[in-house]
């Protein structure tokens, strides 16, 4: 059996079935596109969906991929086992509706045993246990013995989703050898033993299950395989575990040199190295695609599982940010099959080493703070942490739940999950704006069923905003109506259209449907698999029928100024990669009639001096009047011609080009101006970042700017109005009264602290001795927390051993502060954990060093209370009764 490397076998297979005819499409993104159902891509033939309902043509009926993908639900057991895993590629075969069983099977059979020439006589197949067809394929016409083809129930053997598509299926299986079984005589296939390795499942999906759960055969039955890269590179390499693979290895030996640690040496330092191996490798990937950290989405995902790889460098002892160096190592070992890696490394990197440092900057006050839950719930006797504090760990210093789970389980702790979770949807809520729900096929799966798959729409708005249109399908409800009628809320496919439907930023056009007696308002736009837009809208008057013709008007002024705003956008682009440097990057935008908003990459915010050179030079190219030229040509070309592409945007053979003389040339499918002098003038109205390594712009074109100009007149006219000047002397008059005002807190923090220092003598004559230390506890009205820190300080210097707790209260809110002096500390005084458990009186919390703290409540009314129980509470410190 040849020992073949990881990037080796992906070449062979993918060449393999070039050979028979496929076309080899390149990794889809890990973002799904169209396809809301799921967060990551997760399976090979997850961004082939819509070929496998019918509801997209394929641009072959042969194709074959090799497929990133993430998958995070067995992310405890990552490190811990051989083969699990969060990244990894899947090879795999496709037809649709062209060859069947044989072809699948026997192809199979020669790629493995020709091709990759692994030994015949440890192979075995599975099949699904009435799969008659598949057994007489394997033993009559590849020539497996019988016994060696395992019969296997559903649960094992038959590949299904709710309703749809669904069909039995058959996997290949390595037998490693008699000494990795478990003994028994029937041992095979099947065996929760580690000796038969299932490497490829070949689904056969010959069936269509309906609603009643009946099964009708489908007309043109597909084929869908699957076969995980780095597993079969285990087999080839003879290795035990995935992460002994050629190039997994390569990046776990540079963490073993990193951590100066060997790998082998003890299971505890293997976990973590197989999870920094593993993680890192999503990570890299995750992020060439576009995909940023964030307390959301996908975003999440990506921040969990590169903070759950830091942690565990700091468990072997790793010091300082160590994660982008490995990042280099992933990059090498993969770039030539997935070049966008090298492209985007520095982008990459940046990205990581920002995160990584968020995360070093937090997770030692936040590791505090879940000690010091720790200890609290061991002294309660308790074992489950409050969901309210896992949550505050999370929202506050970032920590990903299974990161707090982690560390808990160390410690024989747990946390309440459900309410981590209650808290986590409250601030959903908050956050979370009206969407439309969906499903399977990322909108309205209701909608796919209804039309056709046959069903497409001619956009033709790039040259009309006007056009003669037949009705194909009206929806209304989630039902397929033949007609509508004043008042319904529908949606309408029509034959062509010249509504640009929302896509790449701008958002959908807006208008009317026309016809004798009737008219229909739209009011969005969406474009669906295979061609199919779907105009949104309110029957304003008359009845519409499927088949009328209709005069679909768009609104012509709402389309302009989105243009001036898209082609700004591009102005945009260009000018901040002139004035920041080439590693910017678009990662977002959205452009509206009444504005545009970029996201990019760049790493620090902006300063005004870079804002107005990239302001003024956009308005240069406006004032330039170059012509905007948009032309079809193919991928290959645009790139020879250096258009820039949208970071994980996926791009067929044909591309839409738009050039704007020299400055800017991008592929991109939306609206423009046929010349940059009708943007009228181009103003940013802020700046601001949005993510690690992401920066954001928002500006207006054309007659907002003027809007906003007047506004600023306004403004203008009504300060000086108040303040009694005008425009000319406006500034020096401003300067003039923040001198006063600064001069006049000067004199009002000068009278407070003298009357704080006259109340200091009498606030120490009255505490309290303690074992020895000289407790004070006072409410102090009238001074604010930077006045209690400064009393609290002067009370410490003139106290040789002393605790000191001062609050005030303001709009029903209190303030606390606490010291304590060193010799206080030296015996056994701990501020933060006494003036957390007084807040806790007050509704409220806080905590800090043992000789400084701080805290918040909620309840004035308890103040007096609460400032009671300090002596008290002391006493239980110090171990006095």
């Amino acid at each position: 059996m040849e020992k073949l490397g990881l990037n080796e076998i992906r070449t062979r297979f993918l060449e393999f079935f070039r050979g028979k005819d496929h076309l080899i499409l390149p990794s889809f993104s890990l973002i799904p596109q169209k396809d809301k159902s799921l967060l990551l891509i997760n399976a090979g033939m997850a961004p082939l969906k819509p070929y496998f309902t019918g509801q997209e043509k394929p641009p072959k009926k042969r194709i074959a991929t090799c497929q990133k993908c993430i998958r995070t639900p067995d992310i405890e057991r990552v490190g811990k086992t051989a083969r699990h895993a969060t990244f990894f590629e899947m090879l795999g075969n496709f037809s649709f509706g062209d060859y069947f069983k044989k072809e699948a099977i026997e192809w199979a059979w020669e790629f493995v045993t020709q091709d990759l020439k692994l030994p015949e006589d440890r192979l075995w197949a599975s099949i699904y246990e009435q799969d008659d067809e598949a057994f007489e394929i394997w033993h009559r016409v590849v020539g497996l013995p019988e016994h060696k083809i395992v019969r296997m129930g559903k649960e094992d053997n038959f590949w299904e989703i709710g309703t749809g598509p669904c069909g039995p299926c058959s996997e290949i299986y390595f037998d490693r050898g008699p000494d990795k079984g478990c003994g028994k005589p029937d041992c095979r296939p099947g065996c929760d033993c580690d000796r038969f390795v299932e490497f490829w499942n070949l689904v056969f999906t010959q069936f269509n299950k309906d609603e009643e759960g009946n099964y009708h055969p489908l007309p043109h039955p597909n084929i869908d395989t699957g076969m995980g890269l780095e597993r079969i590179a285990a087999i080839m390499q003879g290795v035990d575990s995935i992460f002994e693979v050629d190039t997994i290895r390569s990046i776990l030996d540079h963490i073993s040199q990193i951590a100066g640690i060997e790998y082998g040496e003890s299971y505890k330092t293997d976990v973590s190295l197989r999870v920094i191996t593993d993680h890192i490798r999503s990570t890299t990937f995750m992020v060439g695609d576009g995909i940023l950290p964030s307390n959301e989405g996908r975003g999440y995902v990506l921040r969990r599982i590169l903070r759950r790889a830091a942690r565990h460098g700091r468990l072997l002892g790793i010091e300082g940010p160590f994660l982008s160096r490995l990042a280099k190592t992933v990059i090498s070992q993969s770039c030539n099959a997935y070049p966008e890696l090298k492209e985007r490394e520095e982008y990459i990197l940046k990205v990581i080493e920002i995160e990584e440092e968020r995360f070093r900057e937090t997770i030692d006050q936040g590791l505090a703070y879940l000690r010091e839950y720790m200890d609290e719930l061991k002294e309660q006797g308790q074992k489950v942490l409050d969901g309210v504090k896992a949550f505050k760990l999370y929202d506050t210093y970032g920590f990903p739940l299974d990161l707090t789970k982690e560390i808990l389980q160390e410690e024989g702790l747990e946390v309440d999950e459900e309410g981590f979770r209650r808290e986590m949807e409250v601030q959903r809520e908050r956050a979370r704006a009206a969407h439309r729900i969906t499903d399977y096929m990322g909108m309205d799966s209701n909608v796919y069923k209804l039309i056709d798959a046959e069903v497409s729409t001619r956009f033709v708005g790039y040259h009309a905003l006007e056009s003669h249109s037949r009705v194909l399908a009206i929806i209304k409800d989630d039902t397929r109506v033949q007609s509508a009628a004043q008042g319904d809320e529908i949606a309408v496919v029509l034959d062509q259209s010249p509504f640009y439907a929302e896509s790449g930023g701008q958002v959908a056009d807006q208008g009317l449907l026309l016809w004798d007696n009737g008219r229909m308002e739209i009011r969005d736009v969406k474009k669906l698999f295979g061609n199919k837009i779907i105009h949104y809208g309110r029957m304003i008057e008359g009845t519409l029928e499927q088949g009328d013709v209709v005069h679909a008007v768009v609104d012509r002024e709402a389309r302009l100024a989105a243009a001036r705003n898209h082609t700004a956008t591009h102005l945009l682009h260009s000018a901040l990669r002139e004035v920041l440097g080439p590693h910017v990057e678009q990662a977002g935008s959205l452009v509206t009639p009444q504005r545009l908003r970029f996201d990019f990459s760049h790493f620090s915010a902006l300063s005004s001096e870079e804002i107005l050179k990239v302001e003024r030079l956009v308005n240069q190219k406006i004032m330039e009047a170059i012509p905007v030229e948009v032309f079809e040509t193919t991928f290959d070309e645009a790139k020879e011609m250096r258009a820039i592409a949208l970071f994980g945007e996926k791009y067929g053979d044909r591309v839409r080009v738009v050039k704007i003389g020299d400055f800017s040339i991008e592929l991109c499918g939306g609206t423009h101006l046929t010349n940059t002098g009708q943007a009228g003038m181009f103003k940013i109205v802020s700046e601001s970042g949005v993510a690690a390594g992401v920066r954001r712009v928002e500006a207006i074109t054309g007659f907002e700017v003027y809007n906003h100009i007047l506004n600023q007149d306004r403004l203008i006219g009504y300060v000086c109005r108040e303040l009694k000047t005008n425009p000319f002397d406006l500034e020096g008059r401003v300067q003039g009264l923040i001198a006063q005002i600064k001069e006049q807190e000067r004199e009002i923090a000068n009278l407070r602290a003298k009357l704080a220092s006259s109340l200091v003598d009498s606030l120490i004559e009255a505490g309290q001795e303690i074992g020895g230390i000289k407790c004070i506890a006072a409410n102090v009205e009238g001074q604010d927390i930077e006045g209690l820190r400064h009393m609290m300080d002067v009370m410490k210097d003139k106290m040789r051993v002393g605790v000191v707790v001062l609050a005030t209260a303001s709009d029903g809110k209190v303030h606390f502060v606490a010291g304590a002096t060193k010799d206080a500390v030296a015996k056994g005084v701990h501020v933060g954990n006494l003036l957390r458990e007084v807040a806790k009186i007050t509704g409220g919390g806080g905590g800090g060093r043992p000789d400084m703290a701080q805290a918040g409540g909620k309840d004035a009314s308890k103040l007096q209370e609460a400032l009671s129980q300090v002596c008290v509470l002391l006493a239980k410190q110090l171990g006095i009764k």
